[in-house]
């Protein structure tokens, strides 16, 4: 995500980001049945956004190291939200409102366009996620996100991965010997 990472600089130059809050492993950021339009920064650490369905989670995305996370439906409807975003082990982000970053971006156009430039990747990386979950064979599934996005491998605990993949925790640790 280039453009994520130009937006970001932009906005650590300008110095509109001064707001931190460190949580311990699973602390949420947000729970469900909650408004949230803040834009949040990982720092350090990992989260995930999720939401519950009977006993079951269903894991949407991550946030790690230099990524921005956000409930993007709460964000954009400014109404109650079932996501939900749990540290997966210490973590720290930086934070701004959806009212001080709207603020901020109205400013210039090159941060208008960054801005969209971010929304476009978020699109294409949801519809890329979505694609994958439609691929029957779990092996192909955890093929294409390795392939993909090696990092989350490396910044993720599996049991999570596995929710993404929407699979077992088994069945992944099978998908990934089947590489070895």
């Amino acid at each position: 995500m280039e453009a994520y990472k130009m937006l970001r600089a932009y906005i650590k130059k300008e110095g509109i980001v001064t707001r931190k809050r460190i949580l311990k492993r699973e602390e949420f950021l947000k729970k469900a049945n909650s408004v949230n339009t803040n834009i949040y920064f990982i720092e350090k650490g990992s989260v995930r956004v999720f939401f519950k369905e009977e006993l079951e989670e269903h894991t949407l995305y991550f946030g790690y190291k230099e990524s921005i996370i956000t409930a993007l439906d709460s964000f954009f409807s400014n109404k109650n939200s079932e996501l939900e975003i749990e540290a997966l082990k210490k973590t720290e982000v930086s934070y701004v409102s959806k009212k001080e970053f709207l603020k901020f971006i109205s400013y210039h156009e090159e941060y208008q366009k960054l801005w969209y430039k971010v929304l476009e990747e978020i699109i294409v990386h949801q519809a890329e996620r979505e694609k994958d979950l439609l691929i029957s064979s779990p092996i192909k599934r955890y093929q294409k996100v390795l392939k993909r996005k090696p990092e989350l491998f490396q910044e993720i605990p599996n049991k999570y991965i596995a929710s993404y993949l929407r699979m077992t925790p088994e069945t992944l640790s099978r998908a990934k010997k089947t590489l070895i």
